[in-house]
């Protein structure tokens, strides 16, 4: 009878915890979508975007790029795509959110780092547009992968290339976890769009959105990225790594980020030691600081990443 209960109780919760893997981390298989197919963002927020998003989009279409692909540690085929602003122009490696894709999240980006006269290199994440994968990590080994473009950049454009990390939500996280392993010199510096202070922040909140009581889901959320995703939610944080940061971060949010809150970027703000800067704006959204502000937000990139990040 004991072990009955003891097998019930294991059963269930193995259940409870496959729905967990399921709901935050598992993608199923995807069917790449046709050339110039456009995504947008989902929700209202996004809607009077969606021109503006479409345009870059279409700009970007046109643009003259080039397609490469790496493996990653654990065997997946990551796709990334290139687009030069000029020979030997410094360049931002780009991380888009969750669920999401490069070119659904980042054409924007691409437009912007055109702006401050840099080249762009936009990735496909783990699970996302073209790159292989059936679990996100929320940036455990996404962090990995940030590395392992690092690496093929610096091999495929020399020695010289100089690197800005940049994200945007979970890519956010990507890239500071990223930052708090050994980096070479050629990353000079990293920009952090929304991205949320650490893993179980934000999957209290998201838990507790969804009517679910937070304190007790997340114990089965942790388990269930360690038995079906084969990953330590908390092998690191945004925070943690931080505090081995030793390149140049600025954090921009929205201050009416409906997903991920903006004291999240508040807290990594005065959590990190060196050279630092935080930008917010009014009125925006999850990831709609730059579409809100494109001038005040290239305004401080330019400003804090000077003339040396640059080929003008």
């Amino acid at each position: 009878m004991i072990i009955g209960i003891m097998l019930t109780v294991l059963a269930a919760v193995l259940a409870i915890c496959l729905y967990c893997y399921h709901v935050a981390f598992y993608v199923p298989p995807r069917k790449p979508q046709p050339e110039g197919f456009i995504d947008f963002p989902p929700g209202k927020a996004y809607e009077p975007f969606h021109p503006q998003m479409k345009a870059w989009a279409e700009e970007n279409f046109k643009r003259k790029q080039e397609h490469f692909s790496i493996k990653s540690f654990d065997g997946l085929t990551l796709w990334g795509t290139y687009y030069e602003y000029a020979p030997g122009a410094p360049m931002e490696l780009m991380f888009h959110g969750y669920r999401g894709n490069a070119q659904r999240d980042l054409p924007g980006g691409v437009q912007r780092c055109f702006e401050c006269g840099r080249s762009a290199f936009i990735v496909d994440q783990r699970c996302g547009g073209r790159s292989q994968g059936k679990t996100i990590t929320f940036g455990i080994n996404e962090r990995k992968d940030c590395l392992a473009w690092v690496d093929f950049l610096v091999n495929h454009f020399g020695p010289d290339v100089k690197i800005i990390l940049t994200g945007i939500s979970m890519g956010a996280a990507t890239v500071v976890m990223a930052g708090g392993e050994a980096l070479p010199p050629n990353v000079i510096g990293i920009l952090a769009d929304c991205g949320y202070n650490s893993q179980k922040d934000i999957m209290l909140k998201i838990a507790g959105e969804m009517g679910f009581p937070p304190k007790l889901c997340y114990p089965f959320i942790k388990l269930a990225a360690r038995i079906y995703g084969g990953f330590d939610l908390e092998e690191t944080t945004p925070m943690e790594a931080l505090k081995k940061v030793k390149v140049p971060v600025i954090f921009f949010h929205g201050e009416d980020d409906g997903f991920v809150p903006c004291w999240m970027s508040r807290a990594m703000y005065e959590a990190c030691p060196g050279k630092k800067d935080i930008y917010t704006v009014p009125g925006a959204d999850h990831g709609l600081s730059y579409p809100l502000d494109m001038e005040g937000y290239v305004a401080r990139v330019r400003a804090f990443f000077g003339p040396e990040a640059s080929a003008d």
